[in-house]
């Protein structure tokens, strides 16, 4: 589907644990992707956000946002919507609860937990018969997946699923993945690493229903920096400050490296259990004043950090692929991460940043040094960075498949194709400067690779 297409107006259901907050704006974008294009997103959340994760900005999208606990709350209410439910449709519900019984784990308790998610499923099932809704899609396959089966069963309405990582993948037996990919319309999956996961938790019948759809950015919300520049000393952390995110090791790493860099900077953007932890440990390495902690940021304020930054570093230890690593690359940085997940097929190693072992402090440290030495290095592995983002990482370019998904599912023609191939990138060489460059849609060029002087054209 090209992008800018309308598509029949569809209502669609969109649902996730927690929704919206600063952490899952990239739903929001999404969402907001999706109606561009002419479908109702009708957004739903099981629970409401901790109001301190909630930016000012998504304060109407979490007014208009059907929360599934706040209409729980009412016993009469929850009792009704299942008595309605049941007297609507007496098959669909005993269906519905057989497949609860089926799939909970094992244990008391979290048979109680299966419970409650029943419970749940009921309340959202008469909301989207109240609201007309023609499909049920869910982001995560843990708990809210769980509530989203149950209840497009119940509603009689069809309902897919996204798989992030790597919460779900934890655990994928006590999730019933296998179950969740058999009852879909389709699954959706954000890398093929994703993908294969999936695959691996699920009956071979039903991989011809998987599907790719990558989390995107718009490339030109984050065009602002400078193509050149003689920094290359301002680090940047962008996530929850959280063991799974690998922060204390972007300290380690710049006080190893604090006396070859003076100036050497680092701005870290997020708050999460371990601030205090790393706040403490920054002064013990004795680099309290070279480190910034920001706190939450609005995606403005996270854009503009970037533009004044010259190297985004994020060295998880689990992942999906991190929206992050996009916009960062999308505003010209290149990046450090690992080798996790689907991060290698958005990093290219040595082409856009580098991609290294999880937890080696040591690679690390020679990363940052490399980069923190060569300006020039950073801006080509910038512009490389950007132009994989716009060719494959573009909002509106995923939406517009998401959406002929949804559309060409309702009627009953999923498309084949796992997913779109990425724009024609012709490669040209520039015959001055012997090198191969990958013109991309803004206009711009990627260097991608020396070619010999023979060679140019």
């Amino acid at each position: 589907m090209s992008v800018g297409k309308k598509v029949p107006e569809e209502r669609i259901a969109y649902l996730t644990g927690e929704y919206p907050k600063v952490s899952h704006t990239f739903i929001q974008r999404e969402i907001a992707a999706l109606r561009a294009l002419g479908l109702k997103i009708l957004p739903c959340t099981i629970r409401r956000a901790p109001p301190e994760t909630v930016s000012s900005d998504q304060q109407e999208e979490a007014h208009e946002t059907f929360c599934v606990l706040d209409a729980a709350k009412s016993p009469g209410h929850l009792v009704m919507a299942h008595v309605r439910t049941l007297r609507n449709n007496p098959w669909a519900w005993f269906e519905a609860l057989r497949i609860a019984w089926k799939t909970r784990p094992p244990g008391a308790k979290a048979g109680l937990w299966q419970l409650f998610y029943f419970l749940e499923a009921g309340v959202l099932s008469e909301h989207l018969r109240k609201i007309s809704a023609r499909h049920l899609h869910n982001h995560f396959a843990s708990s809210s997946c769980t509530v989203a089966m149950l209840a497009a069963k119940m509603s009689g309405v069809s309902f897919s699923f996204t798989l992030h990582g790597p919460t779900e993948l934890f655990a994928p037996e006590y999730w019933r993945l296998d179950e969740k990919i058999a009852q879909a319309a389709f699954s959706v999956y954000i890398s093929h690493f994703a993908r294969s996961q999936g695959m691996l938790f699920s009956d071979p019948a039903h991989w011809h229903r998987m599907r790719i759809v990558h989390c995107g950015i718009t490339p030109d919300f984050y065009a602002g920096r400078p193509t050149t520049n003689d920094q290359g000393g301002r680090l940047v952390f962008v996530g929850r400050l959280s063991g799974v995110k690998g922060a204390s090791l972007v300290l380690d790493a710049l006080a190893k490296l604090a006396v070859r860099y003076p100036s050497a900077q680092l701005t870290m953007v997020g708050d999460g259990p371990e601030r205090a932890a790393l706040e403490h440990r920054a002064k013990v390495l004795g680099i309290a004043d070279r480190v910034t902690f920001t706190g939450y940021l609005d995606q403005v304020q996270v854009a503009s950090t970037l533009a004044a930054s010259d190297i985004l570093v994020l060295p998880s230890f689990a992942e999906g692929v991190p929206i992050v690593l996009m916009e960062a690359m999308a505003t010209g940085l290149p990046v450090i991460t690992t080798h996790i997940a689907g991060i290698p097929e958005l990093v290219e190693h040595g082409v856009s940043g580098f991609v290294l072992p999880p937890g080696d402090t040591a690679a690390l440290v020679d990363a940052l040094d490399a980069l923190m030495a060569n300006p020039a290095r950073c801006a080509e592995m910038g512009r490389a960075g950007r132009a994989k983002v716009t060719a494959e990482y573009n909002l509106m370019q995923e939406a517009a498949w998401l959406a002929e998904l949804f559309t060409n599912s309702l009627a009953g023609k999923l498309p084949e194709t796992l997913r779109p191939a990425p724009p024609a990138r012709r490669s040209v060489i520039c015959k001055q400067a012997n090198y191969m460059f990958t013109p991309v849609s803004d206009g711009s060029a990627t260097q991608s690779e020396k070619v010999h002087p023979d060679l140019c054209t």
